[in-house]
């Protein structure tokens, strides 16, 4: 990559606008050259107090500059003019050149600076004074090729370039979070059915089933009814079955058993006053 140096001389400035309304301008400059991904230097020139908008530097810097670069008009040289002030320095301008029209108008023949002008842009984008500096390239030299920086790649250690372990050294695997699944329970894809024996035996301290819990289904003793195999449960009894829904209606009977009620309940009636008269009498 074949190179070159540029020396510049920041002279003066005049007639620059008064951005300070109370007190005199101190000024001072700003240069760097862009385009140029391989020099992010910026050089500035020291203030010159109280000169207010024809500020004097005479201040020399010196760039580095890639030959090819700057011939294709790839390179700018740029200047910054500022007012130093104690609540925050304020931009006067600025100056832009192309580094290809100062390259074809120098000779590399000429031994001397060659001095040339240029007009100061305001933010606003006005032009207002004009800025003063004198520059001469150097012979051209060869210079290695810098080395594109890598992109950091996130997860590798910084120094060794081994990838970061997510577990310690010597560990084989993840550790088990969780417990390993019981032996009673099978995968989801069995239908969540488990496996014989899935289920622990009972403790000893219970009774067998019909001992002192509930006693099994069916008629209990009580009301009359047995238990079924002779021995009295000893749970709560069960009610005899009741007329309703799901217990079966014994068809009625209108004739003979209409007179048979009739002569039961006249019957009944006589012994209950009969009962009655015997214990007022007593």
């Amino acid at each position: 990559m074949e190179c070159r140096p540029l020396e510049i001389t920041v002279v003066s400035a005049t007639d620059l606008k008064n951005v300070n309304f109370l007190s005199t301008m101190d000024v001072y400059a700003v240069v760097k050259i862009s385009g140029d991904h391989h020099s992010k230097s910026k050089q500035k020139t020291h203030v010159d107090k109280d000169c207010g908008p024809n500020p004097k530097w005479n201040f020399p810097m010196k760039f580095t500059i890639v030959d090819d670069a700057a011939k294709q008009d790839k390179l700018t040289l740029k200047f910054k003019i500022f007012s130093e002030r104690t609540l925050g320095d304020r931009e006067i301008g600025v100056v832009k050149v192309s580094i290809k029209e100062l390259l074809d108008n120098f000779s590399d023949n000429e031994k001397h600076e060659k001095h040339v002008s240029y007009c100061v842009k305001t933010p606003s984008g006005k032009i207002k004074g004009t800025l003063d500096f004198s520059y001469k390239f150097g012979e051209k030299f060869t210079a290695p090729v810098p080395k594109p920086i890598p992109e950091p790649s996130y997860g590798v250690h910084k120094k060794l370039g081994d990838p970061v372990m997510a577990y310690p050294p010597g560990h084989q695997g993840p550790s088990h979070a969780y417990p390993p699944a019981h032996a009673g329970y099978t995968p989801a894809h069995a239908g969540y059915t488990p496996a014989p024996g899935g289920y622990p035996p009972a403790p000893v301290g219970y009774p067998p089933a019909g001992g002192y819990g509930y006693p099994p289904a069916g008629p209990q003793q009580g009301y009359g009814y047995p238990h079924p195999g002779g021995a009295p449960g000893y749970g709560y009894p069960q009610y005899p079955p009741q007329g309703g829904y799901g217990a079966p209606q014994k068809p009625k009977k209108n004739n003979g058993n209409m007179a048979l009620g009739l002569g039961a309940g006249l019957l009944g009636g006589l012994l209950i006053g009969d009962m009655v008269d015997d214990v007022i009498d007593w």
